[in-house]
């Protein structure tokens, strides 16, 4: 069973907002900024979209090292998800359905469109873990805020001044 509530805010973060609660927590692990590697066995697909996604999260800055197998994943994913798309394109989302006369009797989904479906929620979900919405990068647009002024309002706050 997975943790109860919602992610922890890093204490990064919780410092630049001024948090007290920043203060409090201790030996939290902080990652190897460096430049992850492409792995070798990622599809061609899958490697052209880590060559666009690295240069966006490093200006972000998010890409840690150690993120690489869960990027690299987010690339395949995505490469499967272009290309189940690319079908859709060429060939509809739809075909006819026939019963045993050869009459049409309805409409059926392909499944790739399901398998189109069911990838874009994977993508949705590390495009979060990684900031890449912009509900996601809200919660981390924090870092133009002076954390000094914000740590003078929060202890004339807890004061009651």
């Amino acid at each position: 069973m997975g943790r109860r509530g919602p992610a922890k805010t890093p204490t990064k973060v919780l410092e630049l907002r001024g948090s007290w609660r920043a203060h409090r927590r201790r030996g939290e692990p902080e990652p190897d900024r460096s430049r992850p590697r492409c792995p070798a066995w990622l599809h061609r697909e899958a490697k052209r979209a880590w060559r666009e996604l690295i240069p966006r999260l490093e200006e972000m800055n998010v890409l840690a090292r150690c993120d690489r197998n869960a990027l690299a994943r987010y690339c395949q994913l995505l490469a499967l998800w272009r290309q189940a798309n690319e079908w859709i394109m060429q060939h509809g989302d739809i075909y006819p359905d026939k019963d045993s006369r050869g009459r049409i009797v309805g409409t059926k989904e392909y499944p790739q469109v399901a398998r189109a479906v069911r990838l874009s929620g994977e993508l949705l979900r590390l495009e979060r873990e990684f900031g890449l919405t912009p509900s996601a990068r809200a919660g981390l647009a924090t870092e133009r805020s002076d954390p000094d002024e914000n740590r003078g309002k929060w202890l004339r706050v807890m004061r009651g001044a």
